[in-house]
């Protein structure tokens, strides 16, 4: 299959999503972690597009050229972008994947609008089981202010987005702190009960077993929650980040649940 990547700018209501897609087949829309951008999935969308699927990467308001108003809005909001996207797009339905913050994004979706929507990916899912005020306050530490690299080390270790073992330095870049806040609003302004069950798609959860900022006591609430419809899968020496920790094992967990569905 074609792994010729192409990134295209899509109006969508008042949003303009800017993304990336590449290869052929069922459609797989990529959601980035809070205040990071779909170049995250890089990797990932290699490999789907290998394996017979077409992989979008969209970016939301205020990242990596997408535009649309920040204020006044929720989680609703930036689902509707994306399910405006699928439609003008004809793909549907689509497997949603969503990374840390992106995973309410991904969810709200699979709420909102249950017939654009195959199963939904959530790498790094929380919103139930609070990180230490301590883990998140070190993460708003490295966007709200510029770093020297030694302070910025120290915070992102504390916060938990990697684990030990990991070297966080690989995301050193990549950061959108002007719109950090106002996805945090949109995201605090929508009730847990909007999003959290994932309407009723099958659901696959990656938790990284040293996340500080999503605890894997999330991943095993929604496996209790909702019994056979979730499939739990816990990796070691993986924090919030997991893409750049366990890129690999990542890919072969995510393939093996989307051929399960794939018609």
């Amino acid at each position: 299959m074609s792994q010729t990547r192409s990134n295209e700018r899509i109006q969508v209501g008042v949003a303009t999503l800017s993304t990336a897609m590449c290869g052929m087949g069922e459609t797989v829309v990529l959601l980035p972690s809070w205040a990071r951008s779909a170049q995250d999935f890089a990797d990932l969308m290699s490999v789907l597009a290998a394996s017979g699927f077409r992989a979008i990467a969209v970016n939301p308001r205020g990242i990596g050229g997408s535009t649309g108003p920040l204020t006044g809005i929720t989680l609703h909001d930036f689902a509707a972008d994306v399910a405006g996207l699928l439609e003008t797009l004809q793909a549907v339905p689509a497997h949603i994947v969503g990374h840390g913050g992106g995973n309410r994004i991904a969810r709200c979706i699979a709420t909102d609008r249950p017939d654009l929507v195959k199963t939904v990916i959530l790498l790094a899912a929380g919103g139930r089981i609070a990180p230490p005020r301590e883990a998140s306050a070190a993460l708003e530490r490295t966007l709200t202010a510029p770093l020297a690299d030694a302070a910025w080390l120290a915070a992102i270790r504390t916060s938990g987005f990697f684990a030990p073992s990991s070297d966080p330095l690989v995301w050193r870049q990549g950061w959108w702190p002007a719109v950090a806040a106002a996805h945090l609003a949109a995201s605090h302004a929508t009730p847990h009960g909007d999003w959290w069950a994932a309407g009723n798609a099958p659901l696959l959860v990656i938790q990284g077993l040293d996340d500080g900022l999503a605890p894997p006591a999330n991943g095993r609430a929604l496996r209790e929650e909702f019994g056979d419809r979730v499939r739990l899968i816990e990796l070691s020496n993986a924090g919030h980040a997991l893409l750049p920790e366990q890129p690999e094992a990542i890919a072969q967990a995510v393939l093996a649940f989307l051929r399960e569905y794939q018609s």
